[in-house]
């Protein structure tokens, strides 16, 4: 049964990210920017860290 959750969580999960890209391409855009834009601020943070 846990198998079966999973697989429909991933399934709902895929498909929401595609009805989201194609609805609204600019907000997922965004969204993909500030998710990346986290790792280089958390990157930034570790190089000043070290100096």
């Amino acid at each position: 049964m846990g198998k079966w959750v999973k697989t429909i969580l991933l399934v709902l999960v895929v498909a929401f990210a595609l009805f989201y890209l194609f609805t609204r391409p600019e907000a997922a855009a965004d969204a993909v920017k500030t998710f990346f834009n986290a790792f280089d601020a958390i990157g930034r943070f570790f190089i000043q860290l070290a100096k």
